[in-house]
């Protein structure tokens, strides 16, 4: 059996946060969709993030709600498959109301970026072009 990751986040408003990630473009499977929640797919099969309404994410869990413009609860790293892929989903990110925490980071074979979504999750994007030197 092939394993699957779903990560749930907890989000303010569903409808701002598929639209924000609807213009980095990513898509959502309508059979996990509904008005608590929606399943993002990231790779199909394989990675999930999984938008809960902070009413419904409460319901599996008795700690309180990291307010993540605050704090940092989790940084999620996603690879993609080159440099231009990295920029264009940040410039997406900002285009689409999001913020990036840092400049971008090359370390020769690695380069990363980031952005924070509307609820202020971070999303570490980095591409690797090779062994450490």
């Amino acid at each position: 059996m092939n394993k699957q990751i779903f990560v749930n986040l907890p989000v303010k408003d569903l409808d701002k946060s598929k639209a924000f990630f609807s213009a980095l473009g990513y898509t959502f499977n309508p059979q996990f969709t509904n008005e608590q929640g929606a399943c993002m797919i990231i790779s199909e099969d394989s990675i999930y993030a999984m938008l809960l309404v902070e009413d419904f994410f409460k319901t599996f869990t008795d700690k309180q709600i990291a307010k993540a413009h605050e704090v940092t609860e989790v940084l999620t790293c996603l690879s993609c498959e080159s440099r231009e892929e990295v920029d264009s989903l940040v410039a997406k990110a900002l285009a689409a109301g999001g913020k990036a925490p840092r400049p971008p980071q090359d370390h020769g074979f690695m380069y990363g970026h980031a952005f924070e979504d509307l609820d202020g999750h971070t999303w570490e994007l980095a591409y690797m072009s090779g062994e450490p030197g």
